[in-house]
């Protein structure tokens, strides 16, 4: 069970990343551990705006979806750990090393998705991650990630 006092919640992911609906994938995180891990929530919805192409008869979500909800979290991890203004930083996902697709991810189905460091060099981050449905592993990859200054409004 997740101690509710470690729950990071809706507010605060929008606090921590740029990310908006219909691209946020995290909904909420738990088990944060400074610089080195975080859990991600997605609970996938029937409404999902990519489910009415893919596929209309069998929807299933994209893996390309389940890599990026898994970067979010690394993402979320990397700005709770440098303790990141958005206002003024950016977090960029730079490379995907290997992702595997192992089963399909379906309306009413909560992905859960634990996200590890593996490297901190230089503010470039490497992460291995897992997606989740009930215990059982649909998705894992490795990725990385690094911040930068977010650039000025063009006037």
């Amino acid at each position: 069970m997740t101690d509710l006092a470690s729950v990071i919640g809706p507010d605060e992911i929008l606090m921590r990343l740029p990310h908006r609906f219909p691209f946020l994938l995290v909904d909420r995180a738990h088990s944060y551990v400074e610089g080195e891990s975080i859990t991600g929530i997605k609970c996938v919805s029937a409404g999902e705006p990519y489910f009415q192409g893919h596929f209309p008869e069998n929807p299933v979500m994209p893996g390309v979806l389940m890599i990026e909800a898994l970067a979010q979290t690394g993402a979320l991890l990397m700005s709770k750990t440098l303790d990141a203004d958005i206002s003024n930083t950016v977090i960029l996902f730079i490379g995907v090393d290997r992702a595997r697709f192992r089963k399909p991810v379906r309306p009413g189905d909560v992905l859960e998705m634990p996200v590890r460091v593996v490297a901190n060099r230089r503010g470039l981050f490497r992460f291995e991650g897992d997606a989740l449905v009930n215990g059982v592993k649909v998705a894992d990859a490795a990725f990385s990630a690094t911040s930068a200054q977010r650039q000025g409004e063009a006037s």
